[in-house]
């Protein structure tokens, strides 16, 4: 089976404004000739529409640079006061929206069950859902990571879900931001069993992107990118100054 190409996905979170995406965005345009892999960047939503303008009036290939949101409502419409609907992100030229993220899970007390319904709310819309996955620093310490993560991919990951619409990103909770990454060998051990999970219990479960983050960074890229059933990341930080996250890109072969 051929190798899967990597994915490369910013997460910019709650940071960046109109001058930073413009400039970002050039120097990625600029920089993302001949990647051995697809990036996709995440701004906040008020700067999804900006971000579209900036990636269509580049001259870059397509696919090149994908745009994607960091949450969505599960509904389509409403009196849902402040959510955002996956239908308006595809309509403001989304290809991609992360759901579950840990600090969704955790500042927001989102459940599995609500991340699997804005899964399959992303999906019905036509995007590709990143449905996030990881344990704590207890639960590591606890030896329950593969339960855990067992656990959130039963019930976050929708019914239908395919290759073409599902990514899921491993990234353990304690490692988000810190400096601090698992052994390239926990990282294996995780990523195999996520395939496992992904083959048996998703249509063409071997084809889905299965990406790490948590503290990846130019440094370390080259030997995350190399793991077995390591896809591509999911970056945060990293993600917001260009040399670094095309850094991370061109590590992926």
């Amino acid at each position: 089976m051929a190798a899967l190409r990597h994915l490369v996905a910013g997460n910019w979170k709650m940071n960046g404004s109109r001058a930073m995406a413009a400039q970002l965005i050039a120097e990625l345009a600029q920089g993302s000739a001949g990647l051995a892999c697809d990036l996709l960047v995440c701004p906040p939503f008020p700067y999804v529409p900006i971000v579209a303008e900036l990636v269509r009036g580049k001259a870059i290939g397509p696919g090149v640079i994908a745009l994607g949101a960091q949450d969505c409502a599960p509904k389509d419409s409403g009196a849902h006061t402040g959510d955002v609907a996956a239908l308006m992100l595809k309509d403001c030229g989304c290809s991609h929206v992360l759901v579950g993220h840990s600090e969704r899970r955790a500042d927001h007390g989102e459940t599995s069950a609500e991340v699997a319904a804005k899964a399959k709310a992303a999906q019905a819309a036509g995007l590709c859902a990143v449905v996030c996955v990881g344990e704590t620093e207890a639960q590591r310490d606890a030896g329950d990571t593969l339960k855990i993560v067992e656990s959130q991919i039963a019930n976050s990951v929708p019914q239908g879900s395919d290759a073409a619409n599902l990514v899921v990103a491993y990234e353990p909770v304690w490692a988000i931001g810190t400096g601090r990454t698992p052994t390239i060998g926990d990282v294996e051990v995780v990523h195999r069993h996520i395939r496992k999970l992904l083959a048996t219990g998703v249509q063409g479960g071997a084809q889905v992107r299965i990406l790490y983050g948590g503290s990846v960074k130019p440094s370390n890229a080259a030997e995350l990118m190399a793991v077995s059933e390591v896809n591509g990341a999911l970056v945060g930080g990293a993600s917001l100054k260009a040399a670094d996250f095309l850094g991370i890109a061109k590590a992926c072969r």
